[in-house]
C-alpha cells in the first residue's frame, strides 16, 4: 500500500515569534508548488500564532509540541486542546522522548494526551523509542511494544486514521548518531506488526510511521526509501528552511 510521506519539523525550544514567522515563511517559499508529501511544523507554544500567520493559505500544517488533556483549570504551565485549536493547530506531538526523560511523561499520560488531541480533531504524532542502554541490552522490541500498547490503549481503528507513530531511538536524538536505514526499518516493521495484531491489517497498512533521530538532508533519502518508513520527525534540521525542504523532497 502506497502511503503518502509525512514530514514534521519539531522546532523544540528554539526561535522567538519573529524568528518563527521568518522560518515558516522560508519553509513555505522553499516548498512552493511541491505537493508530494504532507508537511507540518511544530514551533514552541508562544510562536504558534506568528508561524501560523506565515503559513496561512498554504498546505503546511501548524502543529504543537505537547497538549494537556483537561479543557481548562488550575494546571499552571499546561496548554489545553482548545487553546491549540484556537491558535490554528491541526497537529500535535505527544510523548517525545525529551518529555518522557525530563518532564515525567509516562505511557499513561501519553495516552491521555493522544485522546485529548483526537477528541479535538487534531492529527497526533505519538513518539516511541529506546535508550542506548536498552538497544545495547537487546530489549528494543520490549520497550517499543510497551510504549505502543500503552500509548495507544483504548484507541479504535477509526481513530488510528488520525494517528502517526514516530519511532525515535533516544540515542540518536541530537547526538549526530542515526540508526542505519536497516536498523530503523527493522523497528518500523516491528511496530507495523504490533499495529496489525491490535487493529487489523487494513489499519496497520494505512498508519504512517515516521523516523526521528538526527535526520538530515544527506541521510533522509536512504531512510525514506525503506518500505515501512513513511516520513520523518525532524529536529535540528527543521530550523533551516532549505535543509528542511530538502528532507521533505527526499521522500519523492
Amino acid at each position: 500500500m502506497a502511503r503518502r510521506k509525512f514530514i514534521a519539523g519539531n522546532w523544540k525550544m528554539n526561535k522567538t515569534p519573529d524568528e518563527s514567522r521568518e522560518l515558516a515563511a522560508g519553509i513555505r517559499k522553499a516548498l512552493e508548488g511541491y505537493d508530494k508529501a504532507d508537511v507540518a511544523v511544530c514551533p514552541p507554544f508562544v510562536c504558534l500564532a506568528a508561524a501560523g500567520e506565515a503559513l496561512k493559505g498554504s498546505n503546511i500544517l501548524l502543529g504543537a509540541q505537547n497538549i494537556y488533556w483537561e479543557k481548562s483549570g488550575a494546571f499552571t504551565g499546561e496548554v489545553s486542546p482548545g487553546m491549540l485549536v484556537a491558535s490554528g493547530c491541526k497537529a500535535v506531538i505527544v510523548g517525545h522522548s525529551e518529555r518522557r526523560q525530563f518532564f515525567g511523561e509516562t505511557d499513561e499520560t501519553v495516552n491521555k494526551r493522544l485522546k485529548a488531541g483526537l477528541a479535538n480533531k487534531l492529527k497526533v504524532i505519538v513518539c516511541v523509542g529506546e535508550l542506548l542502554s536498552e538497544r545495547q541490552t537487546n530489549v528494543t522490541e520490549q520497550v517499543v511494544k510497551k510504549q505502543v500498547e500503552g500509548g495507544l490503549a483504548g484507541i479504535t481503528p477509526a481513530e488510528m486514521a488520525e494517528v502517526t507513530i514516530a519511532y525515535e531511538p533516544v540515542w540518536a536524538i541530537g547526538t549526530g548518531l542515526t540508526a542505519s536505514p536497516q536498523q530503523a526499518q527493522e523497528v518500523h516493521a516491528f511496530i507495523r506488526a504490533l499495529l496489525r495484531q491490535k487493529f487489523g491489517a487494513g489499519t496497520a497498512d494505512a498508519v504512517r510511521i515516521q523516523y526521528g533521530g538526527s535526520v538530515k538532508a544527506d541521510n533522509a533519502a536512504k531512510l525514506l526509501e525503506q518500505p515501512d518508513i513513511d516520513g520523518a520527525l525532524v529536529g535540528g534540521a527543521s530550523l533551516v528552511a532549505g535543509d528542511f525542504a530538502q528532507i521533505v523532497k527526499a521522500g519523492g
